[in-house]
């Protein structure tokens, strides 16, 4: 009944005003607020009558559900913790273990270096040991010819080089003789302990050729002694013979 009469008034008005009062009817009817959804009300749920709700227990409940969940957070970070000592000892353990491998290593080496200088050294000594023998060989022989040859070697030596076509003088043969005995030292390379051992061997060489002067110069005593005794004993029979004697020459007595 309400819309027929709302139907009646329009066509009224549109009689009398025209069209625009049917837009401003249709305008005013598009700027009316829509009507909200209708949202159903959730009513909260009803606690049965007689019964209570106990609060300390739920809070205590709660309470306890947070202990757990802390406690396992607690268990696990120890676990873990636990984990990460026994990586941790087990990274030190294998530190260390390369750490004594590595020095174990260079102890070998170490030792087999030392022992590669040790046979140089002990070659080079015997190589020098086995010179100094030949040369101590070499000396024997020639002190042994020089004794056979006695108070005569001097006039030896100067009749070969008058063969030879030049007569040496004292100091010449001294020069000549320094010279064939003087070695060079090639010390620059030798170590302290080589260096030790030349020194050594030097000082044994001049202790040797002091002996050999010493034995030299007490057999050269020895022999003018016998030759003045000798010469002594010439003269001595001479003036014997000269005033005492009388030879027989031709068969006669003189």
């Amino acid at each position: 009944m309400s819309l027929i009469c709302l139907v009646l008034l329009v066509t009224l008005a549109q009689f009398f005003f025209g069209n625009a009062f049917t837009f401003s009817v249709f305008n005013a009817e598009e700027e009316r607020p829509k009507p909200k959804p209708m949202v159903p009300q959730l009513a909260p749920p009803k606690i049965p009558e007689g019964e209570r709700v106990d609060f300390d227990d739920i809070h205590r409940k709660r309470m306890e559900k947070d202990l757990n969940e802390l406690q396992t957070l607690i268990d696990a970070h120890f676990e873990q913790r636990k984990k990460d000592e026994e990586e941790m000892i087990s990274l030190k353990d294998r530190i260390e273990r390369r750490r004594s491998e590595r020095a174990e290593i260079q102890r070998v080496r170490a030792e087999k270096e030392k022992d590669r200088q040790n046979r140089i050294v002990e070659e080079r000594h015997r190589k020098e040991e086995e010179e100094a023998k030949r040369k101590a060989d070499d000396d024997a022989k020639k002190k042994k010819v020089l004794s056979g040859m006695g108070a005569n070697f001097g006039g030896f030596l100067a009749k070969s080089e008058l063969r030879r076509g030049k007569r040496l003088t004292g100091r010449e043969i001294k020069k000549k003789t320094l010279t064939e005995r003087k070695q060079p030292l090639a010390i620059d390379s030798l170590r302290e302990d080589s260096l030790k051992q030349r020194a050594q061997d030097m000082w044994n060489c001049i202790y040797q050729l002091e002996s050999d002067k010493f034995d030299y110069m007490e057999h050269m005593k020895h022999q003018k002694y016998e030759i003045i005794v000798l010469l002594n004993r010439i003269q001595h029979a001479q003036k014997f013979k000269k005033v005492h004697g009388k030879g027989k020459v031709g068969g006669r007595w003189k």
